[in-house]
C-alpha cells in the first residue's frame, strides 16, 4: 500500500467518502482543499455504468468549456495548402505534412492534441499503432477541414475525453483559481456532454460515482443523481 504524505493526510480530514456532496459544495471543498505552491488543476473523474469489453459502448467525445481548462494546449496539425495556412494563423504550434508524419514516426512526442485534415488521414493512418488514443478522429473533431474553428476551439477550452479501460472519465474542469461558480458552470457543461455521449447499448444507471479532485488535493464524492440534473 501506498504511503500518504502528511499534507495529503491533514487535506482528507473532514471528507467522508461515503456521502456524496452537492456538486457546488464539492467544488468550494475542492477550491478550499488546494494549498499547494502553484495554481492546481480541478479535474473531474466519472464512473460509467458501461461495459469496457464491448466497443459499442465505448464514450468519447469533445466539449467546449465556457471558462476554458485552465491550460492551453499544445494543438499540433497535419495540413497542407490553405488548410495549412488556416491553422497557422489560429495559432497551431506546428504545421506539417509527411514531414511531421515522419517526425512523429521517429518518436517526437511534444504535443497535447493532433489535428488532421480529411485528406491528410491516408498518410497519418500509418502511425495508429503508435499514438493509440492519441490518433486524430472524427469522433472527437480533430479530424476536420475546418481547421480555423477546430484550431481555435482547442486553443480556447475545447477538452477531448475518452472512456479508459476501467470505464472512466477524466476532465479537467478549470484551475483552483477559478470562481466557484465559473467551475460549476465547465462543470454543467461536461456532463451535458457526457450525457449526450451515452451509448444507445448502455442499460442501467449511466453515471456510477463521481470524485472531484485538485492535483495534490484528495478525492471528494460528488452526487450523481445532482450531477445527472446539471447536465439535462
Amino acid at each position: 500500500m501506498a504511503k500518504v504524505g502528511k499534507r495529503y493526510r491533514a487535506s482528507a480530514e473532514g471528507i467522508d467518502k461515503d456521502k456524496p456532496l452537492e456538486p457546488q459544495v464539492a467544488l468550494a471543498l475542492a477550491k478550499e482543499k488546494a494549498n499547494a505552491k502553484f495554481n492546481e488543476t480541478v479535474e473531474v473523474a466519472v464512473c460509467l455504468g458501461v461495459d469496457a469489453s464491448k466497443g459499442e459502448q465505448m464514450v468519447r467525445g469533445t466539449v467546449s468549456l465556457p471558462h476554458g481548462s485552465g491550460k492551453t494546449p499544445r494543438v499540433v496539425v497535419f495540413a497542407r495548402g490553405e488548410q495549412a495556412q488556416q491553422a497557422e494563423q489560429a495559432g497551431a504550434d506546428l504545421v506539417g505534412a509527411e514531414d511531421l508524419v515522419a517526425k512523429i514516426d521517429g518518436g517526437w512526442k511534444d504535443f497535447d492534441i493532433l489535428v488532421a485534415s480529411r485528406e491528410m488521414m491516408r498518410i497519418v493512418g500509418r502511425l495508429g499503432k503508435k499514438l493509440g488514443p492519441r490518433m486524430p478522429n472524427p469522433k472527437s473533431g480533430t479530424v476536420s477541414d475546418e481547421m480555423a474553428k477546430t484550431v481555435t476551439e482547442l486553443k480556447k477550452g475545447r477538452v477531448e475525453f475518452r472512456m479508459d479501460k476501467g470505464a472512466v472519465v477524466h476532465v479537467p474542469i478549470g484551475k483552483a483559481s477559478y470562481s466557484v461558480e465559473q467551475l460549476n458552470e465547465n462543470l454543467a457543461t461536461f456532463m451535458a456532454a457526457l450525457l449526450k455521449a451515452r451509448p444507445a447499448s448502455a442499460k442501467g444507471q449511466f453515471l456510477r460515482k463521481i470524485t472531484l479532485s485538485t492535483t495534490m488535493g484528495p478525492g471528494i464524492p460528488v452526487d450523481p443523481t445532482l450531477a445527472r440534473e446539471m447536465g439535462e
